[in-house]
C-alpha cells in the first residue's frame, strides 16, 4: 500500500452523522474482492440520481447535482471531513477501498465505528480524531472558501489549516509505523518469510503425515 507521511489535500465535508458503510459502498458492488475499481460507485445512492449495478457505464448516469462529491469546487479532493460515527453499519471492507479508490488518503471526524476504523490503517487511509468543535470548525471554514487545502503531517500527528492553525491528533505507534511505511498485514507477513519457510521445513521432518 502507499505510503502515508505528509499531504496538503482539498477538503470535502460530508455533513452527514451515522453515515454506514452501505451509504459508502452499497452491497450490491461487494462481488469484487480486486480492492479497486470501487471509487465511481462510492456514496453511490447519493451521487446519482438512479439505481446503480455492477458493469454500469457511470459516465452515462445522471448525477445529483445538490450532493458535494458532485460540486466542481470539490473535484480532486484527498480529505473528507465527516461527522461522528463515521463508518457505521457492516464491517465490509470494501468501504475503504472504495474511498482510497476514489482518491481519499485521509478522513477527519469526532469519531468512527471500530471496525471501519481498524480497516482504514489496513488500506493507507489515515482516519484522524478531532473533537466536535474542531471539526465544525473546518466544516465551516471549507465552505467559506473554494480551494480550501488541509495539511496533514502524519510524523508529527498534526492538521494545519489554511489560515495557519494546528490541530493535534493521536494515532496507534504501530499503525503510525505501518501507514509511514506503506505496510499492510501481508506485507508485514512476509517481512518474516524466511522463518515461516524455516517453520515449513522443520514441520516437514517432524510430522511428514501432515504433508502426504
Amino acid at each position: 500500500m502507499e505510503k502515508f507521511i505528509t499531504l496538503t489535500g482539498l477538503a470535502v465535508p460530508l455533513d452527514r452523522a451515522n453515515v454506514d458503510t452501505d451509504a459508502i459502498i452499497p452491497k450490491q458492488f461487494l462481488k469484487s474482492i480486486k480492492r479497486t475499481g470501487f471509487g465511481p460507485n462510492l456514496f453511490d445512492e447519493w451521487r446519482y440520481l438512479d439505481h446503480g449495478e455492477p458493469g454500469m457505464d457511470n459516465s452515462r448516469r445522471p448525477v445529483n447535482p445538490d450532493f458535494v462529491l458532485n460540486q466542481p469546487r470539490y473535484r480532486g479532493a484527498q480529505v473528507l471531513l465527516a461527522r461522528e460515527n463515521f463508518g457505521c453499519g457492516s464491517s465490509r471492507e470494501h468501504a475503504p477501498w472504495a474511498l482510497e479508490d476514489y482518491g481519499f488518503r485521509a478522513i477527519i471526524a469526532p469519531s468512527y465505528a471500530d471496525i471501519f476504523y481498524n480497516n482504514c490503517f489496513k488500506n493507507g487511509l489515515l482516519p484522524i480524531v478531532l473533537d466536535a468543535e474542531s471539526v465544525d470548525r473546518m466544516f465551516r471554514e471549507t465552505e467559506e472558501n473554494t480551494g480550501y487545502k488541509l495539511a496533514i503531517d502524519l510524523p508529527a500527528q498534526t492538521v494545519t489549516t489554511p489560515g495557519g492553525q494546528t490541530f493535534s491528533f493521536k494515532v496507534d505507534a504501530f499503525r503510525k509505523y505501518c501507514l509511514l511505511n506503506g505496510l499492510d498485514d501481508i506485507v508485514l507477513t512476509l517481512q518474516n518469510v524466511d522463518k515461516i519457510k524455516a517453520y515449513e521445513a522443520r514441520r516437514k521432518v517432524e510430522a511428514p503425515w501432515l504433508f502426504s
